[in-house]
């Protein structure tokens, strides 16, 4: 039961943070045409969601008001 709970966790977190890459961060928003572009636009909107991430963990960071 513990391990199924830790799993049901896990899928959320996964499903929230692909969420917040394509709605918040404009990971749907590529329209090149070469594989190098596309990989170029996911890097950078992965870095900017684990940046996003590390600001919202940091308990020195003031909330956005």
């Amino acid at each position: 039961l513990r391990d199924l709970v830790r799993t049901a966790k896990i899928r959320w977190r996964v499903e929230h943070d692909y969420r917040e890459l394509k709605d918040g961060l404009g990971l749907d928003h590529f329209e090149g045409r070469n594989y190098p572009g596309w990989h170029r636009h996911v890097t950078l909107a992965s870095l900017a969601q684990a940046f996003c991430t590390l600001l919202r963990l940091d308990p020195k960071v003031p909330a956005p008001a």
